[in-house]
């Protein structure tokens, strides 16, 4: 069974006679007479009975016609999707967000749109990511930022207009070492934790930010490193830290950390992509692929509460 057979039969039953059906495809009658039983041949059945007034279709002719529609619309999909160039989009991400949050985004986009390639670009910087997204070596990028406009959280955004959508929460954790004197005691305000220190990591890193807009002036500041070494440090009594609730999580649970209980929580931080604004100029689809990309709610936080209508801003 071949597909200009098939686009023979079509013809045949569209037209009801070989000659008209021969004109319509610019073949000879004789073709026409020749593909069509070379067809049934194939199938072991008759697709026509073959009367004076025109031919007209037999049982199995009738089940074979939406197959044969269906069949050569995959034909020339295949063809299609083989000979075009798949678009890329560039996806940028902190390495802090990249093992946690991008296999559940990445998922969800190849589900909805399997023609579209992704090339991920992990970094340790927020900064460095914004600039290569400001110049067009990136289409989007993954951040951690606060609510309100981008930037909010306290971190220099470039000079071009960018789009963002919130996708979720990113609840924040004070942890200190299990044995922590205040480790029983709920409405703890930030003096009371003094002369304890508050672990940071680099000034720029998100989780120092937030740590700086919660607690203010109120804490002696020990720089230490990521999350990872920040709560190893945590762990052995040097401080506290305001940390994600999914890097403690685990911790939490096995008891080598504790949840200090604050009268004012820290809000949580917000998980954002962003991208140039106008870029389906240059990538046609991009503002669909993003929300496809955002439709799906990563391990480790809490949902929006009105996904239809995700958070949307522009920083110009």
């Amino acid at each position: 069974m071949e597909l200009r057979q098939l686009r023979t039969f079509e013809a045949v039953v569209a037209h009801r006679t070989v000659t008209e059906a021969a004109a319509a495809l610019g073949l000879a009658p004789s073709s026409v007479s020749e593909q069509v039983r070379a067809l049934e041949t194939s199938l072991g059945t008759a697709l026509f009975d073959r009367r004076p007034r025109g031919m007209t279709l037999t049982p199995a002719g009738r089940r074979l016609l939406p197959w044969a529609a269906r069949l050569r619309e995959q034909a020339e999909r295949a063809r299609r999707e083989t000979v075009a160039a798949h678009p890329v989009v560039r996806l940028g991400a902190l390495e802090t967000l990249a093992a946690v949050h991008l296999p559940a985004l990445l998922a969800e986009l190849a589900d909805r749109r399997p023609e579209l390639s992704t090339e991920v670009h992990t970094g340790q910087v927020r900064d460095a990511l914004l600039a290569e997204l400001a110049d067009g070596a990136l289409d989007a990028v993954l951040l951690l930022d606060t609510a309100g406009p981008l930037g909010e959280l306290g971190f220099p955004v470039p000079p071009v207009a960018l789009d963002h959508l919130d996708l979720q929460d990113v609840p924040l954790a004070l942890v200190a070492a299990p044995d922590h004197p205040h480790r029983r005691t709920t409405g703890l305000r930030p003096a009371d934790l003094r002369p304890a220190r508050l672990l940071v990591g680099d000034p720029a890193c998100s989780f120092t930010l937030a740590g700086h807009r919660h607690f203010g002036p109120h804490l002696e500041r020990l720089r230490t490193g990521g999350p990872a070494v920040t709560r190893a440090c945590v762990e052995r009594g040097l401080g506290v830290a305001l940390l994600p609730e999914f890097t403690v999580h685990d911790h939490l649970a096995a008891g080598t950390l504790t949840r200090l209980r604050l009268a004012d929580p820290p809000p949580p931080l917000r998980l954002r992509l962003v991208w140039r604004h106008g870029e389906d100029a240059t990538l046609p689809g991009l503002r669909e692929v993003l929300y496809a990309i955002g439709a799906t709610t990563p391990a480790g936080g809490t949902p929006p509460t009105e996904r239809p209508t995700h958070a949307v801003g522009r920083q110009p």
